[in-house]
């Protein structure tokens, strides 16, 4: 294959920025607060539109309102013309594939099974997550056929847990913010592959501590600092790709928590190269299992692919304890495009033949199953849990909750809002406990109207919601896609 070299750039800018002089206060807070060196200043603010991502920083900050910024079609074909390269990206697909949760509808009670008032009545979003035993003694106890000992399950207040993000990919204040809100609030967060830093350590008892192929800051220490145990075998927005964090963005504090060197690219193969089956797979669960003394529950996090059924009945009867399923719109700090918009299924599905096959096998109480990867609301979370999922996760979400406006460049390490970048001059704008207060609040927010979405189904706990695919109508899918959901088109009764 020849070599690709870089031609002349005859494309559109992605973004046109505008600029009213009448009415700027020449205050030169665009300047300052475009962390991609896109605006300079010329007896006036000026834009190098190649510069400019979209990040709308300048545009929010802007005190008159001065500031505009347009988006030009993309034009990919063009900038792979000239330099050759695989477009990158960030975040989730955003091209117009169906949405699933908005072709399905809950179930409403009024007269023959009455609805519930949430606010009158005691409405338990409680959830506990993990292995449960097959039976239990008469006087109390677990009773088990074999004699490996069972992890305590988690307990979380609202059935809602933060995606792994790890530090690297995103800045220190942006993790803290979701470890304290975690902590706050009784629900988990997620270490992602990137260590633990000392300062989140008190915040450990609610981590998911994840040990990905590259191993980063992974040692006996760390195994036993969080709650529970994460493999990583694959994202959502990237099936089959491993993990690749800039050198730009290992700073010295990066370096020391991931126990790597200063400045060198951190790179996690697609396959963990101890992993090449089922069996294998089993070895590491058992080790890590070893590792923390059989106190920790282990999760197996796996993208969503068409054989994902068959996966996880292998994973659960290889002793994990929790299936984390990521689906196509799961976010990412980097991916090839191509990758993002064109492998793996949608989460809707993936949940529905999961839970299906694990309950056909008869090993459904055996792993808790966490839904990932395009969780936009309270109804999303509802519509999951009917699906089958124990509880979902949510990180896309939870960065918007933080500021982030979904320009896409995470992976250039050069956020404007402090939150996917190592630069201290642009992580100091994120305040982790103001951003920590957002994602409680937003925490707060779903869980009231989980509340209300039970009451108007007229059950009153979490628990009585999941799997309960009886209670989802279909509006607008065709027979094939409503039988693999498991779910009756709407207006069709019992």
């Amino acid at each position: 294959m020849n070599r690709a070299v870089r031609v002349p750039i005859f494309r559109p800018n992605e973004f046109k920025w505008t600029h009213d002089p009448e009415k700027c206060a020449r205050c030169k807070r665009c300047v300052q607060q475009c962390g991609f060196g896109a605006i300079s200043w010329e007896d006036g603010p000026v834009s190098d539109p190649a510069k400019c991502v979209g990040c709308q920083r300048c545009m929010v900050f802007c005190p008159q309102q001065a500031i505009t910024i347009d988006v030009n079609h993309r034009r990919n074909v063009w900038h792979q013309a000239e330099t050759g390269g695989v477009l990158l990206t960030g975040m989730g697909c955003d091209l117009d594939y169906p949405i699933l949760w908005d072709h399905l509808v809950l179930d409403a009670c009024q007269v023959t099974n009455p609805s519930i008032d949430p606010l009158r009545e005691p409405m338990e979003l409680k959830t506990h997550i993990g292995r449960r035993p097959d039976r239990v003694k008469p006087g109390g106890g677990e009773e088990d056929e074999s004699d490996i000992p069972i992890a305590p399950c988690l307990e979380l207040e609202s059935p809602i847990v933060f995606s792994p993000m790890s530090y690297g990919s995103i800045s220190l204040n942006a993790q803290k913010a979701i470890a304290m809100a975690a902590a706050e609030c009784g629900v988990m967060w997620n270490t992602g592959e990137g260590g633990l830093h000392e300062d989140l350590k008190p915040y450990s008892h609610r981590a998911f501590v994840q040990c990905a192929s590259g191993r980063f800051g992974v040692d006996a220490d760390y195994l036993n600092a969080g709650a529970a145990v994460e493999i990583k075998i694959g994202q959502g927005a990237k099936p089959g790709i491993g993990g690749h964090l800039p050198g730009e963005k290992v700073s010295q504090e990066v370096s020391r928590t991931r126990m790597i060197p200063l400045g060198t690219d951190a790179l996690s193969p697609a396959p963990q190269h101890d992993i090449y089956s089922i069996e294998d797979l089993r070895q590491l669960i058992y080790a890590l299992k070893e590792a923390t003394d059989y106190q920790k529950p282990v999760s197996v996090k796996i993208a969503t692919v068409h054989n994902v059924a068959a996966i996880a009945s292998g994973i659960v009867r290889a002793g994990a304890d929790i299936v984390y399923l990521d689906g196509f719109r799961g976010g990412t700090g980097a991916a090839p495009t191509v990758i993002r918009d064109h492998l793996g299924i949608p989460i809707e599905i993936a949940v529905a033949v999961v839970d299906q096959q694990l309950r056909d096998e008869g090993i459904r109480n055996q792993a808790s199953i966490i839904a990932a990867g395009g969780i936009r609301s309270s109804a999303d979370m509802a519509k999951a849990i009917a699906l089958g999922a124990d509880a979902v996760a949510i990180g896309t979400a939870a960065l918007l909750a933080l500021g982030c406006t979904l320009c896409q460049r995470c992976y250039t390490g050069k956020c404007s809002w402090g939150i996917t970048t190592q630069d201290p001059a642009l992580t100091r704008r994120l305040d982790p406990y103001v951003g920590s207060q957002r994602l409680i609040n937003l925490i707060t927010a779903w869980s009231a109207e989980l509340e209300e979405i039970l009451g108007a189904m007229g059950v009153n706990a979490i628990e009585s919601l999941r799997g309960s695919r009886e209670r989802l109508r279909a509006v607008g899918l065709d027979q094939t896609t409503c039988d693999i959901l498991g779910v009756k088109p709407a207006g069709v009764g019992a």
